[in-house]
């Protein structure tokens, strides 16, 4: 297990001296009360005016990259107000020698699923490496001029979202190549959510790297500690880590993002159905790729309630072969919806049940997103969602007992 979580007052000299995850102090907002286990909290606007990113926070990490080769994790969610983070640190003086890009690149635009080459950033020159595709692990040659790793991606807190498994493999190559990690924490948008079927060992994939349940309730911050604490990097290697807290960040918020994680996640509505609705990617229900209200709208040719329709076409920077393009799609409207509970299998139930298609309604992705073969089989079996939802309660309770030895915020229960 990862030891006492350090809190000095005094930071290290340098990164490189760390031994273990760090995390620097910073003044965190008041615990809140419990939410309902089912209702989604409402929009805290006070606290979160008053918050601050690990990124916002320079004058804790700026003294580390002087006179360090840098390289960064970053994408278009890296920035400090208006201004990417690559650009305020040019300015700082800080030698970045390479930039790795995520899913989706290093600005953001790239459909899911799409190639990433490698190219050169036109503002700054800098080369910018893939880590997407085959290559979602950096090696030796491709750190050989980098003296510290610094990481700061908005993550979502849904399992099968790859942020999380890019900075699992960063954090593997860092140890594996005697690499400190600068990590500059942000907030988890849904971090008062954990819920859904705990990853089975069998089915790891890159949209599901550990047994964590598929809406983690973690910023990236904690998760590294988890990674870490639980020694889930090949080789049960560990990472030395040194992670930048948010200020002013607690569990219960819902944190509204400022700029989008990625091209079809563009606001909060899409943010907070994510969860059980990218379920629907490994089925044959259109999730609205395709449409300007991704993840907020579902459908599919055959679905009989014809009171709402919508046509997938190819839209440049959000999706050029959507699932049923060109073709009318039936289904549900849920952009206006008011969440009632934060997950639910309501949904999948209901268009399994009215698609007739039996197994053919599943394709091979289902099992890697819902991270078991289970969840398809009791789909199948005509259970209900409260009968499905009894089977995850041990293993979501174990999940929950072993994440609170890795928060670095105050949590919602």
């Amino acid at each position: 297990m990862l030891s006492t979580i350090l809190r000095a007052a005094v930071l290290c000299a340098t990164l490189a001296s760390c031994k273990q995850t760090e995390t620097v102090p910073t003044t965190s907002a008041p615990a809140a009360t419990t939410p309902s286990a089912v209702t989604a909290p409402a929009q805290q606007a006070p606290q979160q005016a008053t918050l601050l990113t690990g990124a916002q926070q320079t004058e804790l990490y700026l003294p580390y990259l002087q006179g360090k080769r840098v390289g960064m994790v970053v994408n278009q969610t890296s920035t400090i107000g208006k201004t990417h983070l690559v650009d305020t640190l040019v300015s700082r003086g800080v030698k970045i020698t390479m930039i790795f890009a995520p899913e989706h690149g290093f600005r953001g635009d790239a459909d899911a699923g799409a190639h990433i080459s490698n190219s050169t950033d036109a503002k700054t020159g800098l080369p910018i490496l893939s880590l997407y595709g085959k290559n979602k692990k950096p090696n030796a040659d491709q750190l050989k001029d980098v003296d510290v790793v610094l990481f700061d991606i908005q993550d979502v807190g849904v399992r099968f979202y790859t942020y999380s498994s890019t900075m699992h493999y960063v954090m593997e190559a860092c140890a594996e190549q005697n690499k400190p990690m600068l990590l500059l924490d942000r907030p988890n948008p849904i971090g008062y959510l954990i819920d859904g079927p705990v990853l089975k060992p069998g089915f790891k994939s890159f949209v599901g790297m550990n047994t964590i349940p598929i809406s983690h309730g973690l910023t990236l911050g904690e998760y590294a500690q988890m990674i870490n604490g639980e020694k889930w990097l090949k080789n049960g290697v560990q990472a030395q880590v040194k992670i930048i807290p948010v200020k002013g960040y607690n569990h219960k918020m819902f944190y509204s993002l400022p700029i989008k994680p990625s091209p079809n996640l563009p606001n909060d509505q899409s943010i907070k159905l994510y969860p059980f609705i990218c379920l629907f990617e490994g089925t044959t229900v259109s999730q609205g790729r395709g449409t300007h209200t991704p993840f907020q709208i579902i459908g599919a040719p055959y679905y009989p309630d014809k009171s709402f329709s919508f046509t997938p076409v190819a839209i440049p920077g959000m999706s050029m072969e959507p699932p049923y393009k060109d073709q009318v799609c039936y289904g549900k409207d849920l952009t206006k919806l008011e969440l009632k509970e934060n997950f639910t299998l309501s949904y999948l139930l209901d268009f399994y049940q009215k698609s007739g298609q039996k197994e053919k309604f599943f394709n091979n992705f289902f099992k890697s997103l819902a991270g078991t073969d289970e969840l398809q089989k009791q789909v199948m079996a005509g259970m209900s969602e409260k009968e499905i939802r009894a089977t995850w309660k041990t293993d979501l309770e174990a999940y929950k007992k072993m994440r609170k030895q890795y928060l670095l915020y105050p949590d919602f229960e």
